[in-house]
C-alpha cells in the first residue's frame, strides 16, 4: 500500500519545486516554448560561461567554420578556463567553437570576437541584437565569455531568457552536433588537442541532447542543457544550482513521465475549409508536450486574413485553455485557386451568352 501511495505522489507532484536546489530554473517544451515548470523564471541573475550560447550561435551564423584565425595578442586577455591557446597559432572558426563549447575556453572565446567582429565590443553588439530579437528582454551582454567585468558587472539574464536562447540555437544542426560532442581532437598549426566535455550529463544521462555549464564566484554554478526522449524535447535552465546536473536529470525524467507529444495540427491530414478542401493548405506539423487532461483543452483557431492570389493567407492557432501556445502559417494552393478562377470566369460566360 505504501509503494502505492508513493507512486501516486510522484506523479501528481513530479516537478515539486522543493527537490530542486536552483535559485531560480525553468523546464521548457521545445516544441512550443512552453514553461512546464519554474522557480523564480525572471528573477536576473549572473549568467557565467552559459554566455558561450550566444557566442556560438552568433559564429555559427555570422563566420565561416573552415576559415583559420592567427592567434593574437589579444589572448593575452583571457584567464579562468582555457584551452591554452599560443600567440601566432592558427587554428579554425571549427576548432574554437569546439574548444569554446566544450571545454569552456575564455581564450577560444576572445579569438573568435576578434575574428569575426574586430573587437569585443563590435561581438557584444551582435549578442544584444540577438537578445532583442529573441526577445529576452531581461539579458544584457558586456562580454563573450562570461566574466565579470573589472568594474564588477558581468553578464545578465534569467532562467526563461536563457530557455528561450536555448530553443533557438537548437534550430541549428551545428550547434546540435558541438554540444552533443563528448570528445573531440583539434589539430592547429602548432598543436593536437584533445577536448573531453564538460558536461557531465553526456555520460549520466542517456537522453541528453547535450548543453553548456557555467561558474564564477559571483555567479555559482549555472547550467543550461537539452533532453529528448521518444521525440520529447525538454529544455531545463538552472541559476545558482549546487547539485546541477542531478536536478536537470530529475526534471526532465519527470517531464518524460507526465507529458505525451501530441501532433496537434497535422499538414497531411488538415482540413481547414471543408467547403474549399484542397484550396488551403498547411506546411508544417504542429506538436505539443500535453498531459491527458491538457489534450482535452486544446482549441484550434484558423485565421484567414487573405484570399487574394498569393501563397501565405493566415494561420492556424494553437490554444491551451485561451493561452496561445502557438501557430502554424496557413498557405494557399495558388494552382487550384487559378483553376477555380477560371473556372468561374467561364460560368459567367455562359450566363452572359445564356442571357444574350
Amino acid at each position: 500500500m505504501k509503494k502505492w501511495f508513493l507512486l501516486f505522489l510522484f506523479f501528481l507532484f513530479p516537478l515539486r519545486v522543493k527537490a530542486i536546489s536552483a535559485e531560480s530554473y525553468v523546464v521548457m517544451d521545445y516544441d512550443t516554448g512552453r514553461i512546464l515548470s519554474a522557480k523564480e523564471p525572471e528573477k536576473e541573475k549572473l549568467i557565467a560561461s552559459t554566455t558561450k550560447i550566444m557566442t556560438c550561435i552568433i559564429a555559427l551564423e555570422k563566420g565561416d567554420l573552415k576559415s583559420v584565425r592567427k592567434v593574437k595578442e589579444e589572448v593575452l586577455k583571457a584567464y579562468g578556463s582555457a584551452i591554452y591557446l599560443s600567440l601566432e597559432e592558427e587554428i579554425t572558426l571549427k576548432d574554437l567553437l569546439y574548444g569554446l563549447m566544450l571545454r569552456s575556453g575564455n581564450d577560444a572565446a576572445i579569438e573568435i570576437a576578434y575574428h569575426l567582429s574586430g573587437s569585443m565590443e563590435e561581438f557584444v553588439k551582435l549578442m544584444n541584437e540577438k537578445a532583442y530579437e529573441l526577445g529576452m528582454s531581461h539579458t544584457i551582454f558586456y562580454n563573450n565569455h562570461g566574466l565579470e567585468e573589472e568594474n564588477g558587472v558581468g553578464n545578465t539574464s534569467t532562467a526563461k531568457d536563457m530557455a528561450k536562447l536555448m530553443r533557438y540555437a537548437l534550430n541549428n544542426q551545428t550547434f546540435r552536433e558541438i554540444i552533443g560532442t563528448k570528445s573531440y581532437t583539434a589539430k592547429t598549426s602548432g598543436k593536437t588537442y584533445v577536448w573531453q566535455n564538460k558536461n557531465k550529463l553526456l555520460k549520466m544521462d542517456p537522453y541528453q541532447i547535450g548543453g553548456k555549464t557555467g561558474f564564477t564566484e559571483k555567479a555559482r554554478r549555472t547550467l543550461v542543457s537539452a533532453s529528448k526522449k521518444d521525440e520529447k524535447t525538454c529544455i531545463v535552465v538552472t541559476l545558482n544550482d549546487g547539485n546541477d546536473f542531478l536536478d536537470h536529470k530529475t526534471l526532465c525524467e519527470a517531464v518524460f513521465q507526465k507529458y505525451e507529444r501530441v501532433t496537434i495540427l497535422d499538414k497531411n491530414a488538415t482540413v481547414i475549409d471543408a467547403e474549399k478542401e484542397g484550396k488551403y493548405y498547411l506546411k508544417d506539423n504542429f506538436y505539443a508536450l500535453l498531459t491527458e487532461e491538457e489534450q482535452k483543452q486544446i482549441e484550434i483557431r484558423y485565421q484567414i486574413t487573405s484570399d487574394s492570389i498569393k501563397e501565405e493567407v493566415g494561420v492556424a492557432e494553437v490554444y491551451l485553455n485561451d493561452t496561445l501556445l502557438g501557430s502554424v502559417k496557413i498557405y494557399q494552393n495558388i494552382e487550384e485557386e487559378k483553376t477555380s478562377q477560371k473556372e468561374n470566369f467561364l460560368v459567367r460566360f455562359l450566363r452572359w451568352l445564356f442571357r444574350w
